[in-house]
């Protein structure tokens, strides 16, 4: 498998998609389009979202086709030579998935190496289930289990910091609620963050160490480069 999950699209101060630019383009290498899946967008049209990665990408030289544009959603998946899947709603991006009948072909293509490129909302969809993501459940899928590319949770975004006089859970403390009964490991990825994988190598994208959060809430630290989890 080929997959690139990025924790988010945009570092606060910076354009889109700017920081992981480059690692798209060398994780995509002499493959130039892309089969853009916009369905976690809520509050603008899906025409919008295309542009937007449009804009951001055709620096790369990756053009990229939004699937709502295609007769065909089959189709497209099958006939695609990359897929990205962008961020947004992670419980609507998974009910159109369903919605559309491409939750097998996606999984399908992926399993026979065609790269998948997927933040926020697309790495969360990528995993066994969609259960540690931040969204709220605006929409009820029929299912919460994810494309199953991965035998294991992302949790993107991730942060420990605190709003001083909210007294609510911690996004620890919910990781480690979902940890306490669940044996499916979560990989905390802040802003800024990936996980790549090649084929059967991992590597880890960041300028620090991250958690793993295992089952039964025990806590490792990952360095950054290749991993083995």
């Amino acid at each position: 498998m080929n997959l690139l999950l990025l924790s988010n699209s945009t570092i606060p101060g910076q354009p889109y998609l700017q920081w992981p630019k480059q690692t798209i383009k060398h994780f995509l290498g002499t493959r130039k389009k892309a089969v853009f899946i916009p369905y976690a967008a809520v509050t603008f049209s899906y025409d919008e979202y295309e542009a937007m990665v449009n804009k951001a990408l055709v620096e790369v030289g990756v053009e990229v086709k939004s699937i709502h544009h295609f007769e065909d959603p089959v189709d497209a998946i099958m006939n695609a030579e990359s897929i990205l899947v962008g961020g947004g709603n992670s419980f609507k991006l998974l009910n159109e998935l369903h919605r559309n009948n491409i939750v097998e072909p996606i999984r399908r293509k992926i399993l026979e190496n065609t790269p998948y490129i997927g933040w926020s909302a697309g790495s969360n969809v990528a995993c066994q289930s969609i259960k540690t993501t931040n969204d709220m459940p605006i929409i009820e899928p029929p299912t919460f289990d994810g494309l199953r590319l991965v035998n294991l949770q992302i949790n993107p975004h991730y942060t420990e910091q605190t709003i001083a006089g909210h007294g609510g859970e911690s996004r620890l403390q919910r990781l480690l609620e979902y940890s306490a009964i669940n044996k499916t490991p979560v990989l905390c990825l802040p802003e800024g963050s990936a996980l790549k994988i090649e084929g059967d190598v991992w590597e880890l994208i960041y300028s620090d160490s991250v958690k793993l959060i295992k089952s039964g809430g025990e806590i490792e630290t990952i360095q950054p480069g290749t991993i083995s989890i």
